[in-house]
């Protein structure tokens, strides 16, 4: 029987936690928030969930609360993951992050613009060495995207003999008609859209700027009807940049591409400079564009009661686009991969598990990973990411996604050559 600690009771935290009380070798579930009140509002709704007070400011506290655990799931703000993951190295257990952290402390003294690309290079190589001398396993970026995204676009590169590109691209297509730009953190969200993008092109890392290099697509998911996707600050391109020759065939570009109804409320917000972090005096007053924008942006619904509020007030839409495309080479062909996934939307959601279509895919995608540990089906030792598992995994990940409603459908096309994505 296993113990495991989820630090952060937020929206997929919560989820993380609900779907670990239903696993049958679990024996106990730490639920840690800076928020008491979140961490219990969460084990009440579970068998084996114990809340505690955590300050993940504190390295010493994490230790404390994560004591005989055999893993620690971060699903904490990026600027309080470093301490969740050295944590976990400091108790010799292994660790599951649903982003990657940022402001690694031996990476201070890189430039800014460089320093997230330079911590991933040094969780891979040196926290990678501690964890492997640990006997122990640290897997980062495991949510649906990085996460389900990473599995899936292994899925189709498997499919090639040897490959070019690959086109990651999310459309967010659900719409209340209460005010929700957002159905996972606002933070997070915005703080996202007002970064320089990462593509991978020409077999090197490049930086692109928000909302830029927009692109067209038109699938059954919308009737046909074109959809705009663009540039956005993501984590694959680079994972793939890390690994293009071992997992991805000698993969050359990568691109992840974002649009729907995020994109379209805060692409007004970046041009204005709203969501700058540059302080400015306004009337004798110092504000932050950005933190006056947070402040007015509602949180999103993770409370069943709220989501189903929501859903009763009337949805204007419930859809929404989760597709990848792989160019390569198949028997000499050129060929072109094209996998759509299918997972429930907000209403199918809510009656499955009581959770928003976001909280499912998300929550739903970044425990399966977790499952792979509590089953021991992670071999691997040291620190990898999301796109790291081996074959055998994936094809396991796959099937428990399907038991969960969240399947894909795959079209290999030939003579279709990789275009309209700079």
């Amino acid at each position: 029987m296993k113990k495991v600690m989820v630090c952060g009771c937020g929206v997929q935290g919560s989820t993380i936690c609900r779907k670990l009380d239903l696993e049958p070798n679990i024996e106990e579930i730490i639920c840690a928030d800076y928020d008491l009140a979140a961490a219990q509002a969460v084990c009440s709704m579970m068998k084996k969930g114990k809340p505690v007070r955590v300050d993940a400011s504190d390295l010493e506290q994490i230790k404390e609360a994560g004591k005989g655990c055999e893993l620690l799931i971060d699903v904490m703000p990026l600027d309080y993951g470093s301490n969740v993951l050295k944590a976990a190295m400091e108790l010799g257990c292994c660790y599951q992050d649903l982003a990657a952290c940022e402001n690694l402390p031996e990476c201070m003294d890189v430039d800014p613009y460089e320093r997230w690309l330079a911590g991933i290079r040094y969780m891979y190589e040196e926290y990678g060495k501690v964890f492997a001398k640990n006997d122990t396993t640290a897997i980062i970026g495991t949510g649906s995207a990085p996460g389900v995204m990473c599995v899936m676009a292994r899925k189709c590169v498997n499919e090639l003999d040897e490959c070019d590109t690959i086109n990651m691209m999310v459309y967010e297509g659900v719409e209340a008609k209460r005010f929700l730009p957002f159905w996972w953190s606002t933070d997070v969200a915005l703080a996202d859209m007002q970064e320089d993008a990462y593509a991978y092109e020409d077999g090197k890392v490049i930086r692109t700027r928000p909302f830029s290099r927009k692109i067209y697509r038109s699938w059954p998911e919308y009737d046909m009807h074109p959809v705009m996707l663009c540039e956005h600050a993501h984590d694959e391109p680079v994972y793939v940049a890390f690994n293009a020759e071992k997992y991805f065939k000698g993969c050359k570009n990568a691109y992840f591409k974002y649009g729907g109804v995020g994109i379209e409320f805060s692409e007004p917000l970046y041009r204005s400079g709203l969501l700058s972090w540059k302080k400015e005096e306004i009337n004798g007053q110092t504000i932050v564009p950005h933190e006056l924008v947070l402040k007015h942006v509602p949180l999103a619904p993770k409370d069943p009661d709220e989501i189903k509020e929501i859903i009763d007030e009337g949805l204007i839409a419930d859809g929404g686009a989760f597709v990848i495309e792989a160019y390569g080479k198949k028997d000499g062909k050129d060929v072109m991969v094209e996998l759509h996934l299918n997972a429930p939307g907000l209403v199918e959601s809510y009656e499955k598990a009581k959770m928003t279509g976001e909280m499912y895919l998300t929550g739903q995608g970044a425990f399966l990973y977790t499952k792979l540990f509590v089953n021991d089906m992670i071999g691997q030792k040291g620190l990898i990411s999301s796109d790291m598992l081996d074959d055998e995994q994936i094809e396991q990940y796959i099937k428990w996604a399907e038991e969960l409603d969240i399947t894909y459908t795959m079209e290999i096309k030939e003579g279709v050559l990789p275009a309209d994505l700079k």
